[in-house]
């Protein structure tokens, strides 16, 4: 029976070859194994691995007190009967079958050789490619950025974003914060390290390698008491967009900047976090207003000065949870 077991949970699944940070959707069998045992659930077409559970397909490994995997009957393949008792041979259901949907409970831990998840309860549908933490400690870790959440943490690998709801924060290499009630990232991925598709010229700088600029945050858009902190300045407002490849920053709604000694208000803020240049609206039939303190290290650039605000505005609505939010265009 336990050879059985294990041949049924190499299961292959018919995706195209490729290799993605924490994406599960392609790459070749998935591999379960535990300590206590495996329950194979013929009528529920699930398999049950108990005890330090693990998973592994390519280079993405699940580890988890529990680990259940749910399997169906691929198009045009014949079902086993139900009710038979007869066990099944180790090539029918192999080849036959495919894992639809992976849940690990209990102390789960996500990770590649580059990036690394953390929560209680993690749940990932291969057919939309998307990974949902749930639980305590909810932390996404990658080589440029980590990303946390209260209530919920979702990594659309097929669309390169993360969506974290509820105190969420993105934390970047560079000791720049931004948090929010939903903060929605969007991340780099090999081809946009190929160079531009008209030019030829690369998107990235040459002495950076592709694996470092995959993953990078390339766009963050936050939704609800929005905080965006550098060593030297905090940024707050109602919704924002931050674009890290050029610095810039859009905070709109009783938006805040305090550097220093000197704080600004306004309805609309730009910022370029890499100049501290900053250009400060009003809304009609309002004006702006600060206290600047003359003198001050901390006192920013003149608003005059400040370079064309950011294209992007912060439109898009607060995402509902396991949905794809859309960036604006």
């Amino acid at each position: 029976m336990r050879a059985i077991l294990a041949a049924l949970l190499l299961l292959l699944l018919a995706a195209p070859a490729g290799a993605q940070p924490i994406d599960m959707s392609h790459g070749g069998p998935v591999e379960i194994t535990a300590r206590d045992g495996l329950d194979w659930h013929q009528n529920e077409l699930m398999v049950v691995a108990r005890g330090d559970a693990r998973a592994v397909r390519g280079d993405v490994t699940v580890l988890a007190d529990r680990l259940i995997a749910y399997y169906r009957h691929k198009a045009g393949a014949a079902p086993a009967p139900a009710k038979s008792t007869a066990p099944v041979a180790p090539g029918t259901e192999t080849g036959d079958s495919e894992i639809y949907r992976l849940e690990a409970v209990g102390s789960v831990r996500i990770y590649t050789p580059t990036d690394h998840a953390t929560a209680d309860h993690a749940v990932y549908d291969i057919d939309l490619a998307v990974l949902i933490l749930t639980g305590h400690d909810l932390r996404l870790i990658t080589p440029q950025q980590v990303i946390t959440a209260r209530d919920a943490l979702e990594y659309w690998s097929g669309a390169h974003m993360a969506v974290a709801r509820g105190d969420a924060v993105i934390t970047t290499t560079d000791a720049r914060q931004l948090s929010a009630d939903t903060v929605v990232g969007y991340l780099s991925h090999d081809d946009d390290t190929k160079g531009d598709k008209k030019t030829g010229k690369p998107t990235t700088p040459a002495s950076n390698s592709p694996d470092q600029q995959s993953g990078k945050l390339e766009r963050a858009e936050a939704f609800g008491h929005v905080v965006m902190r550098t060593p030297t300045q905090t940024v707050r407002g109602d919704r924002g967009v931050y674009l890290p490849p050029t610095g810039l920053a859009r905070l709109t709604g009783d938006a805040q900047l305090t550097q220093g000694a000197n704080q600004v208000h306004g309805a609309d803020l730009l910022v370029d976090l890499n100049t501290g240049i900053y250009r400060l609206l009003s809304a009609p039939g309002q004006r702006v207003e600060g206290l600047v303190t003359p003198n001050d290290a901390g006192a920013p650039p003149a608003a005059g000065d400040a370079p064309p605000a950011a294209k992007a505005s912060p439109k898009s609505p607060d995402p509902k949870p396991g949905t794809a939010p859309k960036a604006d265009p």
